[in-house]
């Protein structure tokens, strides 16, 4: 009899602890989907900042004329390395 109810009062245990297990967990995605709902928020309060269509980027175009005073810088082609994967080392 002593076994039935200590095994039964276990189980009931368990079952409470696996209880207030899954409610933390709840509670805690309950949690993460607040905070997520809050940068939604933000974000969509903010969210012509991120399209910049309230601003005038004509200031800073580049003038094509410009562009012809700028020296053309040519490459050098003597890039070897040969010398780094040498078998002789």
């Amino acid at each position: 009899m002593k076994v039935l109810l200590t095994l039964f009062l276990f189980l009931g245990l368990t079952q409470v602890m696996a209880a207030q297990k899954l409610s933390k967990e709840e509670a805690l995605k309950q949690k993460h989907i607040k905070e997520q709902l809050e940068r939604e928020k933000k974000f969509a309060k903010e969210q012509k900042f991120y399209q910049g269509d309230e601003y005038d980027l004509s200031e800073e175009e580049v003038d094509p004329k410009d562009l012809d005073t700028i020296p053309t810088i040519e490459p050098e082609n003597d890039f070897d390395m040969t010398d780094v994967y040498r078998d002789d080392i």
